[in-house]
């Protein structure tokens, strides 16, 4: 058994969400410079070009890569020997995203209910996913979420008769309807099986997967490839201006579904794609 203090969570949480504002991970670095070579467009070029000297300009001076500095979706991966001592996690994890808003001067983009819009003042409460895996490990992801491309985001039910073709033309109608508001070249999660909210949550967490990085499974990577394919087709183009790479990556995630069932959710991250991890 590892007892683990809450605080020490904290910490990380606050660390990262700094960090994943100021600091665009290698991996979609590496993915940006790949769409820079492949991108047949002039305008298209020049969009990259900012985006990456906005990168670096980011890091240097240790700022925020974009005005929109969204929610922070936190992910827990916790070994089932880990115990955890010195107060409540999901307050730690609060607790780091408050103060890590307020260190890197970020905006506070949460408010209280859609209803009342009243902002809370510190970005909090954070989106808190929680998988148990064997051992005593520990390890935090926070992935960074702007409204204009989860705004853009979508599921549907599909039939196992509309099948795989029918997945692709609506991952397809979903960039073709989100345009230049999710920000192009986006990063694609999609979550397929499950139900209705499990596919949801597979493809926001799709998304933290590093860049690019195909599915193990070869059926899947196959299938990711072809769904890459077809989104570059629709001529989008970086920022929407038009041109060859409208994704940079298409991450899918599957699990068991309903014999009746094909559900299909498609969550976009925007070209500053904010993911950092660590493990303590």
């Amino acid at each position: 058994m590892r007892t683990v203090d809450v605080a020490v969570v904290g910490d990380a949480v606050r660390e990262l969400c700094v960090r994943a504002n100021h600091e665009i991970r290698d991996d979609h670095l590496a993915a940006l410079r790949r769409a820079r070579n492949e991108e047949r467009s002039a305008i298209g070029c020049q969009v990259l070009d900012s985006l990456l000297h906005n990168a670096d300009v980011a890091r240097v001076e240790q700022i925020a890569f974009c005005q929109d500095t969204g929610y922070a979706v936190v992910y827990l991966t916790i070994g089932q020997d880990v115990h955890f001592a010195g107060g409540d996690l999901t307050e730690a994890v609060n607790r780091g995203v408050a103060e890590g808003y307020r260190a890197g001067y970020l905006r506070a983009s949460l408010v209280r209910t859609p209803i009342d819009r009243v902002n809370t003042g510190d970005n909090t409460p954070a989106m808190i996913d929680i998988q148990l895996v064997r051992g005593e490990g520990l390890h935090v992801t926070v992935l960074i979420k702007g409204a204009g491309c989860d705004n853009m985001s979508a599921l549907r039910m599909l039939t196992p008769a509309e099948g795989t073709p029918a997945m692709i033309d609506f991952v397809v109608e979903t960039i073709e309807r989100a345009g230049p508001s999710a920000s192009p070249p986006v990063t694609i999660g999609i979550g397929l099986g499950g139900t209705f909210d499990r596919a949801a949550a597979m493809a926001k967490r799709a998304l933290t997967r590093r860049s690019g990085v195909p599915s193990p499974d070869p059926e899947i990577a196959d299938l990711e490839r072809q769904v890459l394919d077809a989104v570059n087709s629709t001529g989008i183009g970086p920022a929407g201006f038009g041109g060859t790479v409208t994704a940079l990556a298409v991450h899918i995630e599957t699990m068991a579904t309903h014999i009746a069932s094909y559900p299909v959710a498609i969550n976009l991250d925007c070209h500053s794609h904010r993911v950092q991890e660590l493990s303590l």
